[in-house]
C-alpha cells in the first residue's frame, strides 16, 4: 500500500467573500485523487453571502467549518485552520479557482513518503508565465528577495500551494494576518533549518475584477516580514 493509500492528508481552505467560488472548489477538492482526506474551510467572517452558502450547501460536504466573527485576513484563518487539522500532511487550498486541487498527489507524496517535510507548488518552475505582469515581477522579487534571508533557492515563494508535515506546520506561531503569512511561514519554516523542496503546478490566474483580493500594500508588507521574521 503506497504512502498516499496509508496517510490522512488535511486540507485548509481559508475563505472570505468567496460565494460564487466556494461550492465548486470544495467540490473540486472532493474529488481529488487522495483517498484520506479531511477538509476544513475557515470562514472569515464574510460578508457577501458566503456564510449562508456555507451552512446551507457547504457544511454536509466537509470535516470542519469553522467561521471567525471578526475578519482577521488570511494567516489568521490559516492559523485556525493548521491548529485544527488532524491530518499526516496538510496543504494549504485558496477558495478561488487558480489552482488546481488534482494535483495534491504530486505535492503531499514526497512528504508521505518521508523525504521531505515541506513542499511548494511552483507556478514559474517548468511552467510559462501566468497571470498580470506587474505581479509577477514583484513576485519574482519577493522570491529573490526572501531567498537572500533563507537561502532557499524558491522560484515561487508567493504560491498558494504550500504543504507541510502536520508537526512542523503546527509547531510554528504564525502571527502575520493577511498575506505577510507567505514570506512569514517561509522564514520562520527556514530557520527550523528544513528544506523547502518545490514541485511545478498548473495555475490559472483570476484578475482583480473577478476577486483577486492581494494588493501594493501587500507587497510592502511582504517586504517588511521577509526582513523582520530572519
Amino acid at each position: 500500500m503506497s504512502a498516499l493509500q496509508e496517510k490522512t492528508l488535511s486540507i485548509v481552505i481559508p475563505c472570505y467573500n468567496e460565494k460564487d467560488n466556494i461550492v465548486n472548489i470544495v467540490n473540486l477538492v472532493r474529488q481529488s485523487p487522495v483517498p484520506n482526506k479531511e477538509i476544513i474551510v475557515v470562514d472569515d467572517c464574510s460578508t457577501d453571502g458566503t456564510r449562508e452558502i456555507l451552512e446551507t450547501q457547504v457544511r454536509p460536504l466537509v470535516d470542519q467549518l469553522i467561521f471567525h466573527e471578526v475578519n482577521g485576513g488570511k494567516g489568521a484563518a490559516l492559523k485556525t485552520g493548521f491548529a485544527a487539522a488532524t491530518g499526516d500532511v496538510v496543504i494549504v487550498q485558496d477558495a478561488d479557482m487558480e489552482y488546481d486541487p488534482m494535483e495534491y498527489p504530486k505535492v503531499v507524496t514526497p512528504i508521505m513518503e518521508g523525504r521531505a517535510k515541506v513542499i511548494y507548488g511552483s507556478r514559474f518552475k517548468e511552467a510559462k508565465a501566468k497571470g498580470y505582469l506587474m505581479n509577477r515581477l514583484a513576485n519574482k522579487f519577493l522570491t529573490m528577495l526572501s531567498n537572500v534571508f533563507t537561502r532557499q533557492h524558491l522560484t515561487d515563494m508567493e504560491t498558494c500551494y504550500k504543504a507541510f508535515a502536520r508537526d512542523v506546520i503546527q509547531s510554528v506561531d504564525i502571527q502575520e494576518k493577511r498575506f505577510g503569512f507567505e514570506p512569514e511561514i517561509t522564514a520562520k519554516i527556514s530557520d527550523m533549518r528544513i528544506k523547502i523542496h518545490e514541485v511545478p503546478i498548473s495555475y490559472y490566474p483570476r484578475t482583480n475584477a473577478e476577486g483577486k483580493k492581494i494588493g501594493f500594500k501587500d507587497g510592502l508588507r511582504a517586504i517588511y516580514c521577509i526582513v523582520r521574521y530572519h
